[in-house]
């Protein structure tokens, strides 16, 4: 079954190449070229993935990626940003605007293929652990096979990346994880992640599952080890 993905990039020739060359792999490409046309395109709601250019005329990639997320019907799409910055600073700022992973340009089009196939695996909604039954911590509830989260009732609407970071916890609450230990748990999910966007993703855990993210009752952190979830909340 063919994928359709969305390139907003205004690099004409780039959008071509990458059309042609995912075209080859069992995706369709539909390319526009600035970020109030991409936001236009995803509304017809027939995509499964968005690769997302920072620099774009008009609004940019950000606040482009910062509007997909707040839309009801496009806010779970996988989102994979492309740059020509390469400096951690600008992926932590895609990553805390919702970003599911980041390339930065020139880029191979086999990685940009074996990414692409890594977030839609993960979209796909296979279980992170089969068969477990839900956690209940708290007025949180995980449901592992469902890959849902809600908190006092109410469904939380969690990218990929942050309910692979929860469930990582909540497999072992009440044990202090390092972050170097979260960071081998999610590269072995296909995730390029460093050591910052760990922090990055927990705060943005944290003002979605907590009353009051500055006081934590689910994840605590603990200076110079690591996060845990906690077993009574």
């Amino acid at each position: 079954m063919r994928t359709a993905a969305l390139l907003i990039d205004d690099d004409a020739r780039l959008g071509a190449l990458v059309a042609e060359y995912l075209g080859k792999n069992e995706i369709d490409v539909t390319v526009v070229g600035d970020g109030e046309r991409g936001l236009a395109a995803l509304r017809g709601g027939r995509f499964t993935i968005v690769l997302l250019d920072v620099m774009l005329p008009g609004i940019d990639g950000y606040e482009v990626c910062r509007r997909i997320r707040a839309a009801p019907d496009v806010s779970a799409l996988p989102v994979l940003m492309l740059t020509a910055k390469g400096e951690d600073v600008d992926k932590v700022v895609g990553l805390e605007l919702g970003a599911d992973d980041y390339l930065a340009k020139p880029f191979n089009p086999r990685e940009l293929l074996a990414r692409i196939r890594a977030l839609l695996r993960r979209a796909s909604g296979r279980p992170t652990a089969p068969g477990a039954p839900p956690l209940a911590v708290g007025q949180l509830v995980i449901d592992f096979g469902a890959r849902d989260v809600s908190v006092r009732g109410t469904r939380q609407r969690l990218t990929h990346y942050e309910f692979e970071l929860l469930a990582a916890l909540a497999r072992a609450p009440g044990r202090v994880l390092s972050r170097e230990h979260l960071l081998d748990v999610l590269k072995g999910q296909d995730y390029e992640a460093f050591d910052r966007s760990i922090d990055v993703h927990i705060s943005k855990l944290r003002a979605k599952i907590e009353a009051n993210p500055k006081e934590p009752r689910y994840i605590r952190t603990v200076r110079g080890a690591g996060y845990v979830l906690m077993r009574d909340a």
